[in-house]
Parts: C-alpha cells; structure tokens; sequence
C-alpha cells in the first residue's frame, strides 16, 4: 500500500514512517511511503506557497494551484485523496478500515488558515480527528497512516489482534494481564490462569461489555449483541427499558426444571 503525504514539513513525518511497525513493514515491502514537500511545487524562486486571503483576515492560505500542481505529479492516481481538515468528516475505525482497502492514498497536510476552499474540488474526502485544531495536518496525517496501515495484511503479526481491538469489534477491548501475577495487592483474575478457554472467552466479552457501558454507551446499539451478552449487561446494572432502547435481543429464558409428578403407589 502506498501513502503520498503531501506537508510544508515532510521532516516531521520521516522518523514516524521509519520506525517501529511502520518502517518494518515499509522495509518489506508492504508499504510505501512519499513524503512529498509542498514548497517543491510554489511555482517561484522564493518556494511561497501561500497567500493573503481574499476579503481580508489574520493568517495566509496555502494556493489552490500548488495544491493541484503537487497532487498532479504523482505518476499514478491515487484512489482516494484525502484533506485533513477540522471540517471534515470524523475519523474512526469504520473509515480506517473502509481506507485500508485501497491501495494508494494521497493526504494533504495543511497550515496557517489552511487551504483554499477550492482544493475541496481536488479531493475525495475531508477528514478529522475530532473536535479540536491543530497547527497542521501532520499529526492527523501520522494518525490515519499508523490506523490504517495496520490493517493491512502482514503489518502485524497476528490479523486477530486487531478484530479484537476496541471499535473493531464494536466495543471497546477488555482488560489485559500479564506477569506478575500479583502486584501489590492486585491479583490477575483466576480465569485468565486457568485453562478454560471458553470461560476466558465469556470473561473477556462480559468485561468489554461492562468498560463499553461505563465508558462509552453510545456504542451498544451498533455492537451486534446476543442474548448473553444481554444478561451479561443486565446483570452490569442496564435496566431492561435501556437494554431495548439499544436493540439488545431478550437475555436467555432461564428453563424451569419440571417437578416430577409423585408416585402413584400400586393398588
């Protein structure tokens, strides 16, 4: 997969795709990285890529043609060219892994007041990571390479680490342990040293079902829950009227265990 980074500071993205994860998967192969420099595409000896903006106002405004210059240099078209821009869309999973399907994206990092508004006409999609401004787009840019890169085969080691992973799976991950076994008084729970894998299966969803009430309820009503995990949530302290409020199926009917009829003795 390749990503065409487009920033007025390509030097404050080098370490990050270089490093760790990233810079292992690049060395193999399975990822590509261009880290282009706006300024090579200003158009004058004085590498200017911005510009007072039109009706007046504090800041300068990166120029729509270096935008178009830059973008039309790459050999290919990429299949999606994303602006990183407080405006857009926000960023979460579900778009990193819809991103991870493609196999070229172009991101265009802007700053001061960012870019003219008729670079929107040159890009597929406007993305955010929240409610919030940064200086540029850099940050947001090294975010959505690392969340969508992962994703692609071989990245990591192990494909199911990540479909387990919070959002992914529609909640948020359950807690993890690892030795020592007790630590200041704090003890890993006995299920997870047992060898019961199908307990450690329910304990693992029941926790991530109760972090998602506490932390994040909006979630529920687009985790595809069972009726287990109902009761499970039911028994977190959800009312019933909550739990079909988020489309939860009925928790399991507990079965009735007949009485047996007495004996008729003999005549």
């Amino acid at each position: 997969m390749r990503f065409s980074v487009f920033t007025l500071f390509p030097e404050l993205l080098r370490p990050f795709t270089q490093e760790a994860l990233l810079g292992r998967a690049a060395a193999r192969g399975l990822l590509a990285f261009d880290l282009i420099d706006l300024r090579e595409y200003a158009g004058n000896r004085w590498r200017k890529v911005d510009d007072a903006p039109y009706g007046g106002g504090a800041g300068m405004v990166i120029r729509v043609d270096v935008a178009a210059a830059a973008l039309e240099s790459l050999e290919a078209v990429p299949d999606e060219v994303i602006l990183l821009t407080p405006a857009g869309q926000r960023f979460d999973q579900k778009m990193a892994e819809e991103l991870a399907q493609q196999n070229h994206l172009a991101l265009l990092c802007g700053r001061y007041e960012g870019f003219d508004a008729r670079v929107e006409t040159l890009v597929t999609r406007e993305v955010s990571l929240g409610d919030f401004v940064m200086m540029g787009g850099e940050a947001a840019a090294a975010c959505l390479l690392e969340a969508v890169a992962r994703l692609r085969p071989g990245v990591i080691g192990d494909e199911q680490s990540w479909r387990a992973d919070s959002y992914s799976s529609g909640l948020l991950d359950y807690p993890e342990y690892t030795r020592p076994a007790e630590w200041r008084a704090q003890a890993v729970p006995e299920v997870l040293q047992g060898g019961n894998h199908a307990a450690i299966e329910r304990w693992r969803r029941d926790r991530a079902l109760e972090r998602t009430l506490a932390r994040r309820p909006d979630l529920l009503a687009t985790a595809g829950l069972t009726p287990q995990d109902s009761a499970a949530l039911l028994s977190a302290g959800l009312s019933a009227e909550q739990l079909a409020q988020v489309g939860a199926p009925p928790p399991p009917r507990k079965s009735r265990k007949k009485t047996p009829a007495p004996a008729v003795p003999e005549s």
